[in-house]
């Protein structure tokens, strides 16, 4: 009988023990033990199933693993200790010296120093292009192009790609595209039936959607899950089994979570566009986005992140930060907890000024992620925080 993805985050587990236990339990164990010499050997020559070692896999992790890709419409996945470790896994284990990479400028601060600092020592190259510039994506591709990246919505300009027209492009040129799907999660947006060939997430965010944990998740079909298998079981960015734990029954709840806030978000969002202190509002889901059509053709809903302008530029936005009551000031977002972030000095400090400006980040921008507490109260923090 087929199930809706909110019954199927609920109900999937690992197969119970002895105890039968309700609840999925903690395999917080470093290696695994066997009957036999024979057994071991299968084992490790992969002629049979089962778990040698944490680092490798671990049924917490497996359970995650499984659950996750079900909601993204995906064969299967990789754990990663962080969300920047799945995005430096997937390219470290597709590609080698010589490949290239075509890229959306706009790019969360860590991933643009991998692709500017730390692969070109290993000889691989980046192309940017506008995050929009549908042309400018296939003229960027060379011989030596193996995988076009994006993130949509991008962090945190909120820039929405049209995911199916540059699929289109990628299978054209028989490069793989991978998208970061960290901001819309699952339960608004799955890229993999949009063309996408691997989907990536920070669990640190939506996903654990309170703050306790770290983790990233890379989902894809089984052939390309191999490669990443046998580069990471060797490099270590393993996910710790109690992390895995917390994220998985975290997800039961994550539709509930990301339905609530995105409701919560859309109408703190059509109030702050109506403020007179506010500039530049931007949410997929309100009418003045400029990617509006493409986000309800590809998105169930907005999303909990909201960025705009203080009038007054940065000093106003830091005013604005500063007397924020309510909303925690952290460079995190997706957690229950609303979230107030400066991103020119914290998320994309990194970036010289000009490669701020070219993705949409002025000094003045404020990224909102919102909560689960009662909307009227997360306005009305907002409107005092405004006030001259």
């Amino acid at each position: 009988m087929k199930q809706h993805n909110e019954t199927l985050a609920i109900r999937t587990q690992i197969e119970r023990t002895a105890q039968k236990e309700h609840s999925n339990p903690l395999f917080l164990t470093s290696s695994f033990t066997f009957d036999s010499a024979e057994e071991m050997a299968a084992v490790f020559a992969d002629e049979q199933d089962g778990n040698i070692y944490s680092r490798y896999s671990n049924p917490n992790v497996q359970e995650l693993i499984d659950k996750a890709a079900l909601l993204e419409g995906s064969e299967t996945g990789w754990a990663t200790a962080s969300g920047m470790a799945a995005v430096f896994t997937t390219f470290a284990a597709l590609l080698q010296s010589g490949d290239h990479i075509v890229s959306s400028r706009s790019v969360f601060g860590s991933t643009h120093r991998l692709f500017t600092e730390v692969f070109p020592k290993w000889g691989i190259t980046t192309t940017y292009v506008d995050a929009l510039d549908y042309t400018g994506y296939e003229k960027a591709i060379t011989p030596t192009t193996k995988i076009l990246y994006l993130e949509s919505p991008s962090n945190p300009a909120l820039e929405i790609i049209d995911l199916e027209k540059v699929g289109k492009i990628c299978k054209k040129a028989g490069i793989l595209f991978a998208v970061d799907n960290c901001f819309a999660t699952p339960v608004l947006q799955q890229p993999l039936k949009l063309g996408a060939h691997i989907s990536i997430h920070s669990t640190t965010k939506f996903m654990d959607g309170q703050g306790r944990t770290l983790g990233g998740l890379i989902l894809s079909n089984r052939e390309i899950i191999s490669k990443i298998e046998g580069f990471a079981r060797h490099s270590g960015p393993a996910l710790s089994p109690f992390n895995a734990w917390i994220v998985s029954k975290s997800l039961e709840t994550l539709h509930l979570r990301v339905e609530r806030m995105t409701e919560n978000a859309l109408k703190i969002a059509k109030k702050l566009e109506k403020h007179s202190a506010v500039l530049n509002v931007r949410y997929p889901f309100l009418a003045s986005h400029p990617h509006y059509k493409t986000a309800k053709k590809q998105m169930s809903g907005g999303g909990a992140i909201i960025t705009f302008e203080v009038k007054g530029g940065l000093e106003s936005g830091r005013k604005f930060l500063n007397k924020l009551r309510l909303f925690s000031l952290t460079p995190n977002l997706g957690d229950v907890k609303s979230i107030a972030t400066h991103p020119a000095s914290t998320t994309h400090s990194k970036l010289q000024a000009e490669e701020r400006a070219a993705v949409g980040i002025s000094d003045g921008l404020v990224r909102l992620s919102i909560g689960l507490e009662h909307v009227d109260d997360i306005w009305r923090d907002l409107k005092q925080a405004l006030i001259e």
